[in-house]
């Protein structure tokens, strides 16, 4: 009898766990009744399927003319256009070098080449693959190092240690030396062709190892490789130039970049620090992402995680001594783009959809809801009277059609949410700062969350 009891019970138990895991009948019953049809609902599906979610869901409440006024502001340097690319980074920061360079040069009409050092980005990332490929051709092509390295041999995204690396081994030149391309101004398309043959490359590196090929001839064999990449290169963006005639003065890009981008002796590299603010990990830790460079020799992502109020001074410290700086965030999250106006009260997308998005910082980040997607160039802050910041201006690259006439205002709370680092010189970070970079890094793997590339 109590054998029986036991057993119906287990078969009961089964039978409910079944119910709850699959979409029976029973449940999808249940769950076509959260949907009533009433007038009001009828209403909000008919208007969001012909007009769209985020029209449906502008808060009219939050409607109206904004403050637009700075206490803090640096002049800006022009509104550029990456156009679609996803060259964001580095657009942010050869902004934040001109600025430097039309001070020297006494002019208000002055842009730097993004394709000039797009075209030794790509290339080195061409090398940082395959150079990769050689490194793990002893792992299993399914290890989880290797089979990153194969989905992600390249793309046109990118971070602030990119900039530094790439200008302080390239130099830069005037963009007339070196101007845009069609390619360069829509990079998706050959970005594919050269991933392809990039990973065919990968590939035939592993089937020489395999058949006994030694390192060294390996290692031959990938400059063969770069050859073809770099005349695919060249095709899409032109030819570097190592010398050019400019305002009658001949330069070689290191040179222009030494005379007019930086003052002597500083070091992007070594004079600057990425501050991060990430609740999903610690505070006040030093973390480093591996594989997360743009030149096999140069600098994997370094960061210090800090809170937000520190970041915050940080920031405003820099800005008060007019030094702007790197600046990225997850650009898309509430952001009015015809206005410019980034701020949560921008869209009340619960009302419209009958629910509530409860999540915080650290559960966005975690659940891969949120990290960040774009760079700009953080160039403003209004203090009120205890100089806490009120809201923030930053100088985009999605031209002057855009936005706050090709600018971006942010809300303070909007920037506590969806802010995730800037890069500022270490002479406005307090002491306590600076003994973290003393820190041994926590080294994150390539496929942390974080590695998200500035796009």
């Amino acid at each position: 009898m109590k054998k029986s009891i036991l057993c119906a019970l287990i078969l009961a138990g089964s039978a409910i766990c079944q119910a709850q895991t699959n979409i029976t009948p029973d449940v999808l019953k249940t769950l076509q009744g959260s949907y009533t049809g009433t007038p009001t609902e009828k209403a909000l599906r008919n208007a969001i399927s012909n007009v769209g979610i985020a029209k449906m869901a502008v808060n009219q409440e939050n409607a109206g003319t904004k403050d637009k006024n700075f206490s803090i502001e640096i002049k800006n340097t022009g509104i550029t256009d990456q156009k679609s690319s996803g060259r964001c980074w580095l657009f942010t920061g050869l902004n934040v070098l001109r600025g430097r360079a039309m001070k020297k040069l006494d002019t208000k009409n002055f842009v730097l080449s993004q394709c000039y050092l797009f075209f030794y980005d790509q290339l080195e990332k061409s090398n940082l693959f395959l150079q990769g490929v050689i490194d793990t051709r002893k792992q299993p092509i399914d290890s989880e190092m290797v089979r990153w390295l194969f989905q992600h041999p390249l793309s046109d995204g990118g971070t602030y240690t990119g900039v530094a690396d790439l200008t302080t081994k390239y130099g830069v030149v005037p963009a007339d030396v070196m101007p845009e391309t069609y390619v360069s101004n829509s990079t998706s398309e050959f970005c594919g062709h050269l991933k392809r043959k990039l990973r065919e490359f990968g590939i035939t590196l592993r089937e020489k190892s395999e058949a006994g090929m030694s390192e060294k001839q390996l290692q031959a064999l990938k400059v063969e490789q770069l050859g073809t990449v770099y005349r695919m290169l060249v095709m899409a963006y032109g030819v570097p130039p190592t010398q050019f005639t400019w305002k009658e003065k001949t330069y070689t890009p290191q040179e222009f970049f030494k005379t007019y981008c930086i003052n002597e002796g500083e070091d992007l590299n070594k004079d600057y620090v990425m501050l991060m603010n990430d609740p999903s990990r610690p505070y006040n830790k030093v973390y480093e992402i591996d594989y997360d460079r743009h030149v096999y020799d140069g600098h994997n992502w370094l960061y210090v995680n800090l809170p937000i109020d520190e970041l915050e001074n940080i920031a405003i410290a820099s800005l008060k001594d007019s030094c702007q700086m790197y600046f990225s965030c997850d650009v898309g999250k509430f952001l009015d783009r015809g206005v410019g106006i980034a701020d949560i009260k921008n869209y009340d997308y619960g009302s419209l959809l009958g629910t509530t998005f409860g999540m915080n910082k650290k559960q966005r980040i975690q659940s891969f809801d949120s990290g960040s997607t774009h760079a700009m160039t953080l160039m403003a802050v209004d203090l009120d009277g205890e100089g806490k910041a009120k809201k923030w201006k930053v100088e985009n690259s999605w031209g002057s059609d855009s936005g706050q006439n090709g600018y971006i205002i942010m809300t303070d709370e909007w920037f506590r949410e969806y802010m995730f680092r800037v890069v500022v010189n270490r002479k406005y970070c307090p002491t306590s700062v600076l003994e973290l970079l003393k820190q041994k890094p926590t080294r994150l793997p390539a496929w942390d969350p974080m590695f998200m590339p500035e796009e």
